[in-house]
């Protein structure tokens, strides 16, 4: 019975070990990963993530800055994919779903864009950012009023934001000139004047 103990005893400490031993590893790599990372060493960073994860396969930050530095690297197809795995290991992340939302925007999937900003700020109703953002995929989609809304709603959370001005006034000018037309197509002159000059 005694050698029975101790012997259960030494497997349980070489597996309490082993297992400090595996997260300690994915900490380095990570760490080391993020230095990379604010060195602008993209593949370095990608690499050392990598190690990280085949150590600790639910570890989330590490899907998430992978995701960052494929993303820098406008692999905006892999970087989908480790946002993806992060949002499933940690679905309540309004930043993941605003990054992940941000490589749909670049890689032209607008529907995609708006569905994850939209589910950021269900999270998070004060992110200015994803409000913004929304406000641009909606804009390339023509849709001017839904993004002037965004961008109207990201300028009441941060007064001081410069480029949901500048977006809004962009909006607001595309508005003008689909109304210009509408209006020249009509015969007015002074719209087609108008049209004309917004249009150059």
């Amino acid at each position: 019975m005694k050698i029975r103990i101790i012997l259960l005893g030494i497997c349980l400490s070489i597996a309490w070990n082993s297992n400090t031993t595996m997260g300690a590893d994915a900490q380095f790599y990570f760490n080391r990963g993020n230095d990379h990372y604010n060195e602008g060493d993209f593949d370095k960073a990608i690499a050392d993530y990598t190690t990280a994860i085949s150590i600790s396969p639910k570890y989330a930050d590490v899907y998430y800055n992978r995701g960052q530095a494929y993303y820098r690297k406008e692999k905006y197809e892999e970087a989908i994919k480790d946002y993806t795995k992060g949002i499933e290991l940690r679905p309540d992340d309004a930043e993941i779903y605003h990054r992940r939302g941000l490589a749909y925007f670049n890689r032209g999937q607008y529907n995609n864009a708006i569905e994850d900003a939209t589910k950021a700020i269900s999270l998070n109703p004060n992110f200015a950012l994803a409000y913004y953002n929304r406000g641009l995929a909606h804009a390339k989609k023509g849709r001017y009023d839904e993004a002037i809304e965004d961008y109207n709603k990201a300028l009441t959370i941060i007064p001081s934001y410069g480029e949901a001005y500048f977006s809004r006034g962009v909006a607001y000018t595309r508005k003008a000139v689909a109304d210009f037309k509408k209006a020249c197509d009509k015969g007015n002159k002074y719209a087609c004047d108008n049209y004309k000059q917004l249009s150059e």
